[in-house]
């Protein structure tokens, strides 16, 4: 059985000292036999991803940037470098998140070459993926989600290591979740569309205002494989509530 997953989206939060401190309180009052079981994923604002991975250095914490480029390096002002976040120990990253879809315009060869790339370099990528209100409301969940699946794993290797995370846009930073029978339709069809795509080795997230009281519910729902936590993963206590369901 794959271990549970709890991936922490901090977004835009978080200056490098406070990202210091959350990761000495977390260890601190996390339990080693915690990882026997389960992965813990930090996705911190890139000014604090070096911080991050000094106190994380030597524990089983994985942590990554929260988007990058499709270049490893060069003329690009203001991007990520997957290259330079692996040069500090990354081993995941974030791809194709609603908020970079919506307010950056990523768009799907954007997201695929991410993908790419991270498979080449041996980083283990979360690519979101998730329907809006509207598309919800007109009967278009499962259209939206298969073609935005479709268009980001275009020629991709399928043995390698992938990780998705269902994010119904609606529910994302509105208190709004999706309903256990909403999240366990998509997550059903989607675990039976990755396995008839030859797909051997991938785990689905469940994100949109997860909070201790409506995670335990959520991952008892078959191929429910963790979370992706944005606001209730800020602190740690709230965070290990959820952990420890």
């Amino acid at each position: 059985m794959s271990k549970k997953i709890f991936a922490a989206n901090w977004k835009m939060h978080k200056t490098p000292q406070q990202a210091a401190e959350f990761a000495k309180n977390f260890l601190t009052k996390v339990k080693d036999d915690f990882f026997n079981h389960n992965e813990v994923m930090i996705f911190p604002q890139n000014f604090s991803l070096a911080a991050i991975a000094t106190e994380f250095k030597n524990s089983k914490v994985q942590y990554g940037p929260q988007q990058i480029h499709t270049e490893l390096k060069g003329a690009f002002t203001g991007e990520n470098s997957l290259e330079l976040a692996q040069a500090i120990g990354a081993q995941i990253c974030l791809i194709g998140h609603s908020e970079r879809r919506q307010f950056f315009h990523e768009d799907h060869t954007a997201i695929n070459k991410k993908v790419k790339l991270c498979l080449e370099k041996n980083i283990t990528p979360i690519l979101c993926f998730g329907e809006t209100l509207e598309d919800r409301q007109s009967n278009q969940t499962f259209d939206v989600c298969f073609k935005q699946l479709d268009e980001a794993l275009t020629n991709i290797d399928t043995s390698k290591r992938l990780v998705l995370a269902y994010e119904p846009v609606w529910a994302i930073g509105t208190g709004q979740v999706a309903t256990s029978d909403q999240v366990k339709e998509v997550h059903e069809k989607v675990f039976q569309k990755m396995q008839s795509s030859s797909f051997k080795n991938f785990q689905i997230l469940y994100g949109g205002s997860v909070k201790a009281d409506n995670a335990k519910e959520l991952i008892g729902i078959p191929h429910v494989d963790g979370f992706l936590i944005g606001g209730a993963s800020l602190e740690v206590d709230s965070f290990l509530r959820i952990c420890y369901l």
